[in-house]
């Protein structure tokens, strides 16, 4: 977990990001020292917080060369819904760009929270059937639709069908 290097980085102190973040101070403090661990709702309130994208909190650096097999690389479960984001590929330094396969099952729908302004999200849906995109328009998806959409507005992803599976790529303007 990268928390603490971003947090020195951007200058704040530990209760200014949880402040900042609307998370509690100890809940912060777990992080950082890595005996946290955190859901994806936390992880994004953290990147928004600290104008950096969210796989800087948690992609190591990779090699030149990376395979990730289904089932491998790190992944983040919402507290809300049967939702995990897989981190497929972040951008380098300078690029904004970051890749996830998502795994979802019917039930609540994952609602994001807007992310830093300009982002705009692109999915690409593998398997089974979601509803994709701003919470007051959503669009139904089948396998291989695409849709794109502001992702700096709330919008969620509803699995609509078992092992439902998508790409989502976000740019970070």
């Amino acid at each position: 977990m990268s928390v603490r290097r971003e947090r020195e980085r951007s200058g704040l102190s530990l209760t200014a990001l949880a402040r900042r973040a609307g998370i509690a101070k100890s809940t912060l403090s777990q992080l950082e020292s890595g005996s946290g661990n955190p859901s994806v709702e936390i992880l994004w309130a953290l990147g928004v917080a600290l104008d950096v994208p969210f796989s800087r909190l948690v992609d190591p650096p990779k090699p030149d060369v990376r395979v990730i097999r289904a089932g491998e690389g790190p992944v983040m479960y919402s507290e809300h819904a049967a939702y995990a984001a897989t981190l497929l590929a972040s951008c380098p330094p300078h690029a904004r760009r970051d890749v996830y396969r998502i795994a979802a099952q019917p039930g609540e729908p994952r609602t994001s929270q807007p992310h830093m302004p300009g982002t705009v999200e692109h999915v690409v849906l593998g398997t089974g059937r979601a509803l994709v995109g701003p919470v007051d328009h959503p669009v139904e998806l089948g396998p291989g639709d695409y849709v794109t959409y502001p992702g700096d507005a709330l919008h969620i992803f509803r699995a609509l069908e078992p092992g439902t599976s998508a790409v989502i790529v976000m740019e970070h303007v």
